[in-house]
């Protein structure tokens, strides 16, 4: 009865977190090429 309010809620909450993910994961990688390398930590 009410499943179209369930798959919506789904839908919102695991699409908000994937677009939450790549944009976390496209701010550190423009971060990261912004460390000089003498500086990183990290081998490439």
């Amino acid at each position: 009865m009410y499943w179209n309010y369930v798959l919506i809620g789904y839908v919102v909450v695991f699409g908000g977190l994937g677009l939450y993910a790549v944009s976390l994961l496209r701010r550190g990688r423009n971060l990261a090429e912004q460390v000089e390398p003498d500086r990183r930590r990290f081998l490439d």
